[in-house]
């Protein structure tokens, strides 16, 4: 279980990268490949709050890999 909240906790930072790189940068072109955000339609105008509550996700799911025992 442990394994599992570090690796969604993983995608959900590269996510949360990915979705904030063009809001940093301007370029639209640098996450549209691999950023999931920017491809869903219902996120429209919300990218940048999406993407921060996706890093704010990551950290809390890795703190619960963190307080579960390993094994």
């Amino acid at each position: 279980m442990k394994r599992i909240l570090e690796v969604l906790g993983f995608v959900a930072l590269v996510q949360g990268v990915l979705g904030l790189i063009p809001a940093i940068t301007g370029r639209l072109h640098v996450s549209g490949v691999w950023g999931v955000v920017r491809r869903l339609d219902i996120l429209d105008g919300y990218e940048v709050y999406a993407s921060v509550a996706l890093i704010v996700l990551s950290v809390a799911l890795f703190a619960a890999a963190e307080s579960r025992k390993s094994g």
